[in-house]
């Protein structure tokens, strides 16, 4: 299964994005942005909308909706 943490980095390193830049486009700390990415801080239901729409997605395409791989 993959868990939304890997979606979500995977996510990010394809569009080449760092930290940084998604704090900055979120409107949030790197430090904050780096906790949400690693699971250290509870994700609320906004910041994963305002996540998902960095990336055109819905929020459960990333953080909702885990699917085992087979």
């Amino acid at each position: 299964m993959k868990s939304s943490i890997n979606i979500l980095k995977g996510l990010r390193e394809q569009k080449k994005l760092s930290y940084k830049d998604m704090a900055k486009k979120l409107g949030i700390s790197k430090a904050y942005y780096w906790q949400i990415e690693h699971g250290n801080r509870r994700l609320y239901y906004d910041m994963a909308v305002r996540i998902a729409a960095i990336f055109k997605l819905k929020p459960d395409d990333i953080f909702y909706n885990q699917k085992e791989d087979n």
